[in-house]
């Protein structure tokens, strides 16, 4: 593998060069870089450096789900419509997921960050680290990023802060391959320029309302008059305000409590009535369901599969078992049996799903004999 091109880290300091500052909470916010593209030059390297989109195909209703830094100097971005990403980049790459590479290659770097703390997984790219009490964690955060590129050849961007929501601003601020620093009591410093888009919570309608009240950057946002702000906002004026100054107190979460539902779908790029590809879809769909079952120790009571209509209409059946399972035979034998009861040929599908619920953790397997 070539050697891995660190570049210098930013650190948004009054006082750069004092390495024994002391951090309350350190928490790092690891972003990794156009992940889905760059899972796929691993595997084709004759892609890289070209404009290339992961994404759904370009008909009238796919849509990107990563696109590389080439392709985004074009206005390629992700959720855009790849009919549009074409027209915007007509030299455009436009390839498929492998979602077992993704997977794989997520754990892989879960893996490395879990060995310097507690890691809450926020999706497959993306994931806080607890480095609160590690000594100079600056140091360490250049460390991580750089095992990362290593060990599985992907590039990442950290940003490293007091807060989630400081860290998370922090990753995103120098990409590809970034790496920022902001030191306890630079927060505010550090958000004051940027726009209030980049607070969490805040969306293009906010953002709207906000710039009716001359509020376009978070400096702005933490000046303004609250009583003001609170005529516009609601009871959210205050917690935006705390948030342009940097102040969040959300921890690190490594448990995000037990999943009450797992589910997988599959939107169609035209509307679907042929029952063979119908049926092999809920297969696809109930494997994959059956494999997050497992993986978790979980077994499911309930079995759901959803419709949309080609004019939208959308309605979920389901059907319940006095024993739980998990195994993908039975689930499927159970979402093709509801589907086959609410479907005929005269039904143009838009939409399909197959999803579980009423889960419990697997303490003996037991064998269900109907439902």
């Amino acid at each position: 593998m070539p050697s891995v091109q660190i570049p210098p880290i930013k650190d948004h300091s009054s006082t750069a060069v004092n390495n024994q500052s002391t951090w309350p909470k350190a928490i790092l916010h690891l972003d990794m870089d156009a992940f889905f593209v760059n899972v796929h030059i691993l595997a084709h390297p004759e892609d890289a450096g070209i404009p290339l989109a992961v994404g759904g195909h370009p008909g009238s209703r796919g849509v990107i789900a990563s696109a590389s830094y080439e392709a985004r100097k074009f206005g390629v971005r992700s959720a855009l419509p790849s009919s549009r990403a074409l027209r915007l980049c007509p030299q455009l790459k436009i390839v498929g997921h492998t979602w077992s590479g993704i997977q794989e290659y997520s754990q892989q770097v879960m893996d490395i960050l879990a060995e310097y703390g507690p890691v809450e997984k926020m999706s497959v790219d993306e994931a806080y680290v607890d480095l609160t009490g590690v000594p100079q964690p600056e140091d360490l955060a250049q460390t991580i990023r750089r095992r990362v590129k290593k060990e599985t050849g992907l590039p990442a961007s950290v940003g490293l802060a007091t807060s989630k929501l400081v860290a998370k601003v922090s990753s995103d601020f120098d990409k590809p391959e970034g790496c920022t620093i902001v030191r306890p009591g630079d927060e505010e410093k550090f958000l004051a320029p940027q726009s209030v888009r980049v607070i969490m919570g805040i969306g293009p309608r906010t953002a709207e309302r906000l710039a009716e009240l001359k509020i376009t950057t978070c400096s702005e946002l933490a000046r303004a008059d609250l009583e003001l702000l609170r005529q516009s906002m609601g009871n959210q004026a205050e917690h935006l305000q705390r948030r342009a100054l940097g102040k969040d107190s959300r921890s690190v979460r490594t448990e995000r409590g037990q999943v009450k539902s797992i589910s997988q779908e599959r939107t169609f790029s035209e509307d679907v009535n042929d029952p063979q590809e119908l049926a092999n879809q809920i297969l696809v769909m109930a494997a994959s369901v059956s494999k997050s079952l497992q993986k978790r120790n979980l077994v499911a009571h309930t079995i759901r599969v959803k419709f949309r209509w080609a004019d939208f209409t959308t309605f979920t059946r389901q059907r319940s078992v006095i024993v739980g399972i998990d195994d993908e035979d039975r689930i499927s034998q159970i979402a093709l049996a509801i589907w086959s009861a609410n479907w005929s040929k005269e039904d143009k599908l838009r939409l399909l799903g197959v999803g579980v619920a009423g889960l419990e953790e697997l303490s003996v397997r037991q064998f269900d004999f109907g439902f």
